[in-house]
């Protein structure tokens, strides 16, 4: 068995932790299934992480490189405010030079954002009492190994040292395996929202979840 060590990202580390991402944004699969173009995916919801907070991000790299990854936020208002005023440019000039390409899949799929967003579909924490987030992704070679655990707590340790009131995240009821993970790490459900799009995409109910753990006092 290769040893596998959780250490602080490093700019290297950004090829291999946007291509995880990307490979495992679709529940675990590859992004393409809805999207054709994931740089505009990981440039929207990663670069924030990778080139504005790299402090709180932590990989898990075993012989051949990295294989998992942990990116996350201390202060979610902090977060919104530097998204605005540097991600949310970047992404609009990206757009205007034709960086991105966008076929039917992107625009079902933006359209489906812009529907959850009407009909208030996804949840929402309260900043105060639980201001950090995260987002976590193991290749899917790498996956049952215990990673995704490890990097939330080497995680967790960060927030307790740096006196963080509470840690939230979203997902969906179709990701079983990771909520089965984070309410045995100590996270509670605090909001559910039906959501109707991916419920429409598997024929299924589906429940977007936003879960929080407590951290410091």
């Amino acid at each position: 068995m290769p040893e596998l060590l959780i250490r602080p990202y490093q700019p290297k580390d950004r090829e291999s932790v946007f291509r995880i991402a990307a490979d495992t944004a679709f529940f675990g699969a590859p992004i393409e299934a809805y999207m054709e173009d994931r740089e505009v995916f990981l440039d929207a919801f990663y670069a924030y992480y990778t080139d504005l907070e790299p402090e709180h991000a932590w990989v898990a790299c075993a012989e051949d490189g990295v294989v998992g990854f942990l990116t996350g936020c201390v202060d979610g208002r902090v977060h919104d405010r530097k998204f605005r005023r540097t991600i949310l440019p970047r992404l609009i000039g990206n757009l205007l030079r034709g960086k991105y390409q966008f076929g039917k899949r992107s625009l079902g799929y933006l359209a489906g954002l812009v529907g959850g967003v009407l009909r208030g579909e996804f949840t929402h924490a309260d900043l105060v009492s639980y201001p950090a987030h995260l987002h976590i992704n193991v290749d899917s070679a790498w996956r049952g190994r215990g990673l995704g655990q490890r990097l939330m707590e080497t995680y967790l340790q960060q927030l307790r040292r740096l006196g963080v009131p509470g840690v939230y995240l979203e997902t969906t009821s179709l990701n079983e395996v990771a909520c089965r993970l984070y309410e045995k790490m100590g996270f509670r459900l605090m909001n559910v929202r039906p959501d109707r799009f991916w419920a429409k995409w598997f024929g299924q109910p589906v429940e977007n979840r936003c879960y929080g753990l407590k951290v410091s006092d």
